[in-house]
């Protein structure tokens, strides 16, 4: 009987023949994702009773959730963080304005085909669009993966997800998956590994599957994954200099589920507040009013998603009274987006461009709404409060749904413009 990737990668990572689902193994993670919440890792950290790191080139850290800092809190938090990397010798930190964590670790090598990588963020899943095991972990955790450079971890099942046919115009990977949340719900993926497969996924770009694997989180999946082709090799060209080996499942693994969908018959999809799985075709909502709008995220902030917004907005201007916040996924997205003309066409627009970052997406500075207001988002969650106040809606969606809902100041279906 063969076994699926997750079976497979981490037999390799736990030096075992195989692995079955279920089974508990230990293994060496390739990289340890940490973000702001560093310095509170590191607080645990010491009261395990240790002082130097395992292995501190295991470690990549990366300040994007609340950058620049936002008060004294943030700041300090910020302050312990540097302290911390330079005493353990953490060559791997990226500070303010560099990007979000899950942009920044592939743009900068620390991921490749059948690595295992584990963050001490929910959306670490999002690194399995270049055929990682990437998987969210808790702080605690993570501090213990700084003191002993090992993790146990439970072999997830495996959901199989085969997507078929073309693409409708304006229809995209964010509409793929919410639509696949919606049906599976928050829970339905629990602790598995999806596996995407089929035409479709084969047609996307790298950033497109990002998309993918970045919200699989929200229907529970512990990791997602897209196995590497030529498309993924090409993107990490000069940017990962260490040898590697992808890890393909079996063609006769077992898998808990497998699911099929045509994605030729899909239409635009929206999440209603309050839920990521209370998804609906956009017609159902049209005609919602928005006060605004947020572009970017690391669920939507690449280069291809800012173009597609560019390519409606061009040479029109936002609705009055709707805000347009845009946040590039990294320094490196925002400068390939300056430099096609990308970026001023937004703000010729009427958007309001951020520092590349997390932003309004937690809620925690930069766009937050106030009681009875409304925004549409193409980030990855929409949970009451999740961006102010609790008396505000989140809608998700596509980077040309919010474009074009932008542009008419009510949720709108772009199909139509």
């Amino acid at each position: 009987m063969g076994q699926t990737f997750a079976e497979k990668v981490l037999a390799q990572k736990a030096g075992l023949e195989r692995t079955v689902a279920g089974q508990i193994v230990t293994v060496k993670p390739d990289r340890l994702l940490t973000h702001d919440n560093t310095s509170a890792i590191a607080a645990t950290f010491y009261k395990i009773g240790v002082k130097r790191m395992a292995d501190p080139t295991l470690s990549v850290i990366v300040l994007d959730h609340v950058v620049p800092a936002a008060n004294e809190t943030y700041a300090i938090s910020h302050q312990a963080t540097r302290a911390f990397v330079a005493e353990q010798g953490i060559t791997a930190f990226y500070d303010i304005g560099e990007g979000i964590c899950h942009q920044v670790l592939p743009e900068k090598g620390h991921v490749w085909p059948g690595a295992v990588i584990v963050g001490s963020d929910s959306h670490t899943p999002t690194a399995g669009a270049f055929g990682a095991f990437a998987a969210g972990i808790g702080r605690t955790e993570a501090a213990a993966v700084m003191a002993t450079g090992e993790i146990w971890l439970r072999v997830p099942e495996s959901i199989r997800v085969i997507v078929h046919g073309t693409l409708p115009p304006r229809v995209s990977a964010k509409d793929v998956i919410l639509y696949l949340i919606g049906q599976l719900r928050a829970d339905g993926a629990d602790y598995c590994s999806v596996e995407f497969a089929g035409e479709t996924i084969t047609a996307m770009s790298v950033s497109e599957r990002m998309t993918l694997t970045n919200m699989s989180a929200e229907m529970g999946a512990k990791n997602a994954v897209v196995e590497p082709d030529e498309k993924t090799l090409a993107w990490l060209a000069g940017r990962v200099s260490q040898p590697f080996t992808p890890v393909f499942a079996d063609a006769d693994a077992v898998y808990a589920r497998v699911l099929e969908l045509d994605a030729s018959t899909l239409a635009p999809q929206i999440a209603r507040p309050h839920t990521v799985d209370n998804v609906a075709p956009v017609t159902d909502v049209v005609g919602t009013r928005i006060d605004q709008v947020v572009l970017g995220t690391c669920t939507n902030g690449r280069l291809e998603d800012l173009r597609v917004a560019a390519e409606i907005l061009r040479g029109k201007h936002i609705a009055p009274g709707v805000r347009l916040l845009v946040l590039p996924a990294s320094r490196e997205v925002l400068q390939a987006a300056l430099a096609e003309g990308v970026i001023a066409d937004l703000i010729a627009a009427g958007a309001t461009l951020l520092n590349p970052g997390c932003g309004p997406c937690l809620g925690a500075h930069q766009g937050c709404m106030a009681p009875g207001e409304a925004t549409l988002s193409t980030s990855n969650r929409n949970f009451k409060g999740r961006m102010g106040s609790k008396d505000a809606a989140i809608y998700l969606g596509s980077p040309a749904t919010a474009a074009a809902s932008a542009l008419m100041g009510v949720i709108t279906d772009p199909r139509e413009l």
